[in-house]
């Protein structure tokens, strides 16, 4: 919509819109992996913007991202749309709603409540490690010494620090590994220190099953206990087909074998007699 009002054909406003998908692509691909303001920068592309979703995330910063975006771009193609409206006026009025979009971009990003929808609750801990995880109110930061390239940093960032960052009310992560320590491979490359309140602890593992425990002695809490029969069952396929059998291999071949003759064979024309002997 506000590429059409700001462009002088339906052709052109395409083109832009086409332009803003590609250049989102771009910044996914050329800044994927990195840290710090070339992150930030890639979480713009709307790839990015739409892998929360796609893995089962609801998040309520990010639903009211997108809204504030849609709201902004709705008010400039209405500041730009009418004809007799002055350039000035219409550049002035443009700048107010850039800023009122940028602020409720800045409120959204500080809203980091999501909720987990996926079936198998992939992007959470157990439900009694959630609880846990949930009464640990200490600030705990966690310096990673990986480079963001590194494919153990990948791992470790979905199945440990994301659900982390979900369960914990106070979590700070950062990364310390480079480029250059991937490629040398420095001694203390791949651990992962552990600060929470004045005890901290160091590890180079990157599962959950390791990382818990040891968050739980840093806190100086018992682990929950396994509740059973909490792990996703999924979908097992325990069913009788033998009554298939009947339908594909006796059913569905003499249903054809009907539908064949009957296309052979085609309906009788009847002949009607008129009045002259003509028929």
């Amino acid at each position: 919509m506000f590429s059409t009002t700001i462009s002088d054909s339906a052709a052109t406003a395409a083109i832009i819109a086409l332009a803003t998908t590609i250049g989102s692509w771009v910044l996914d691909f050329t800044l994927a992996g990195r840290s710090g303001w070339s992150a930030w920068i890639a979480e713009l592309s709307l790839t990015q913007t739409l892998r929360t979703f796609e893995q089962g995330l609801l998040s309520i910063g990010l639903v009211l991202g997108i809204s504030a975006v849609i709201c902004g771009l709705a008010a400039l193609s209405t500041v730009w749309l009418p004809p007799g409206v002055s350039m000035r006026g219409k550049i002035a009025r443009s700048v107010l709603c850039l800023l009122v979009t940028i602020a409720a971009l800045g409120i959204a990003t500080q809203i980091g409540r999501s909720f987990d929808v996926s079936e198998d609750r992939r992007n959470s801990f157990p439900s009694a490690d959630q609880q846990l995880l949930a009464t640990l109110r200490l600030p705990l930061l966690i310096t990673v010494n990986l480079s963001p390239e590194d494919p153990r940093y990948i791992d470790f960032k979905r199945n440990v620090l994301g659900k982390l960052e979900r369960a914990m009310p106070n979590v700070s992560v950062v990364v310390a590994g480079s480029r250059q320590d991937f490629a040398g491979q420095s001694d203390a490359y791949g651990q992962t220190q552990y600060v929470y309140g004045n005890r901290s602890d160091v590890s180079r593992s990157t599962s959950p099953r390791e990382i818990l425990p040891l968050l739980y002695a840093l806190a100086g809490v018992q682990p929950p206990a396994a509740a059973p029969g909490a792990e996703y069952p999924g979908y097992p396929l325990v069913v009788n087909a033998d009554a298939t059998l009947f339908w594909f291999f006796g059913g569905l071949p003499l249903l054809i074998a009907c539908a064949w003759w009957r296309s052979r064979h085609p309906p009788a024309v009847k002949l009607v007699a008129f009045e002259g002997g003509q028929s």
